[in-house]
């Protein structure tokens, strides 16, 4: 059965983001870590040139290939939380240390890699079967930075505060 390993491509920062992910979500750790056999005009012999790691389960490879590619929030990737206090704990960490909020549950970490911090229960508002809910829930979900899933359920049931 074929895999999918997603490869993220860093400046200088390939094992401090692996590190910094292994140590914020479970089940996560760094695996291996190649270095540089002779000097390059980029970087120095011994300098890490790939971090294998694993994210939640799920394997990653990350490369110091320069800054000459980005991230963007063209692409992010999603943790979908059980509750409120999951999505706070996350939010707080990935946005420690130079972080940068957005809207609607999407954050940037200190390496640029774009998140979207979701409560699961978020789409039994956005999608609920009430078609006038939902359109209050979306709309309170457009005014939020990190999500608030109480204020999403409020804002479903039509109640105030």
């Amino acid at each position: 059965m074929p895999t999918l390993t997603p490869c993220l491509f860093y400046n200088r920062a390939a094992i401090e983001a692996a590190e910094f992910y292994a140590a914020t979500f479970p089940d996560s750790r760094v695996e291996s870590v190649t270095r540089v056999e002779t000097d390059t005009p980029f970087q120095k012999k011994g300098d890490v040139m790939a971090v294998s790691f694993t994210v939640l389960g799920q394997p990653f490879v990350a490369i110091n290939g320069g800054a000459e590619f980005p991230f963007t929030e063209a692409v992010s990737f999603q943790i979908h939380c059980a509750n409120q206090a999951e999505v706070d704990s996350y939010w707080d960490a990935l946005l420690a240390n130079g972080g940068t909020p957005s809207r609607c549950g999407w954050l940037k970490d200190r390496f640029g890699l774009s998140w979207q911090v979701i409560p699961t229960k978020m789409n039994d508002y956005i999608g609920g079967p009430d078609p006038e809910g939902a359109g209050r829930a979306v709309q309170a979900m457009l005014t939020m930075s990190k999500l608030d899933l109480d204020a999403m359920r409020r804002a479903y049931e039509g109640s105030a505060g």
